[in-house]
């Protein structure tokens, strides 16, 4: 007879349960929490008994360091080890904060006010955003912020191997776009962005999107990227001109013949320009004896021999 597990939320699977943190990441928490508290328990009571010496005795100064430093390392081991929950949290908080307050919001008004009016509340509520196409946009495109979260944190989970422990990289926030969705991720130590450049086919088909796109989201920090999920392109939408709206529409139009396009160039029809090229003067022979002949008088220079 064999013996049956106990069944864990967290860590193993076992068989009728839904495993929220996998093993890797549950027992890589532990070990992590157990270093935070022996370190921050040692650091903070050595650091207290030695400020505590100066007012008291060396040996009551210590047992005074042990009181303050092994609750504050239980604090310590308690956010590290709850550190996946809080991150699983995160993941969900859009979801969650939007659940409480429309339950909210439904139980004050069913509390407060009769059927009839709780109805025609609620269908004021949902039918107006919902027929109004500027807040039906948004809420649609808010909706697929949600959904990218999601799809990115399982691209992660499925085929981007983080590191050894299997933490996952944190998704930060995400807004809609004109073509789509733009969402921020800090990667944790084992990823950069080359290693997701090679992958962002696959991000696409899993955010249902046409293309996807990484780059850094601050130059002075490789871990911190922005993904932009691009649906629709537009660039080729056709857009309204204000300056229809300009144009009085009781103008006649005017018939305007096109203007012939000229097919040929005939060269003979062109003149051709004339080009005179300054003329230079004849340099003078060298005589017989090797010597430069004198220069000759210009016939503009002024006779020398009159003031003789």
């Amino acid at each position: 007879m064999s013996k049956s597990n106990p069944a864990r939320v967290f860590g193993r699977k076992s068989h009728g349960t839904v495993t929220v943190i996998e093993a890797r990441v549950h027992r890589s928490s532990a070990r992590n929490a157990r270093l935070a508290f022996i370190l921050t328990a040692v650091i903070v009571g050595l650091l207290s008994a030695v400020v505590a010496a100066s007012y008291m005795h060396p040996i009551i100064a210590l047992f005074l360091g042990v009181l303050i430093g092994v609750p504050v390392g239980g604090i310590a081991w308690v956010l590290v080890r709850i550190w996946p929950v809080l991150r699983l949290l995160w993941w969900w908080l859009p979801e969650i904060v939007i659940t409480t307050g429309v339950i909210t919001f439904w139980v004050q008004v069913a509390n407060h006010t009769p059927t009839p009016v709780t109805l025609v509340i609620v269908a004021l509520v949902v039918g107006v955003p919902a027929a109004v196409p500027v807040s039906r946009r948004a809420i649609v495109a808010w909706t697929w912020c949600l959904i990218v979260r999601h799809r990115l944190r399982t691209c992660f989970r499925q085929f981007i191997i983080a590191n050894q422990s299997g933490t996952l990289p944190l998704i930060v926030w995400a807004r809609p776009t004109p073509v789509g969705e733009r969402v921020w991720v800090y990667l944790r130590p084992g990823l950069s962005s080359a290693d997701l450049e090679g992958r962002l086919d696959r991000i696409a088909v899993a955010c249902h999107a046409s293309t996807a796109l990484v780059e850094r989201a601050a130059d002075g920090n490789a871990a911190y990227l922005r993904f932009d999920i691009k649906r629709r392109e537009v660039l080729t939408a056709q857009v309204g001109s204000p300056l229809v709206d300009v144009i009085n529409p009781d103008t006649p139009t005017t018939e305007r013949p096109p203007a012939p396009v000229p097919t040929a160039l005939d060269l003979p029809d062109v003149d051709t320009p004339t080009i005179t090229l300054p003329t230079q003067p004849k340099k003078a022979a060298p005589s017989a004896n090797g010597s430069k002949p004198a220069a000759s008088p210009s016939p503009d220079a002024d006779d020398v021999t009159d003031w003789i």
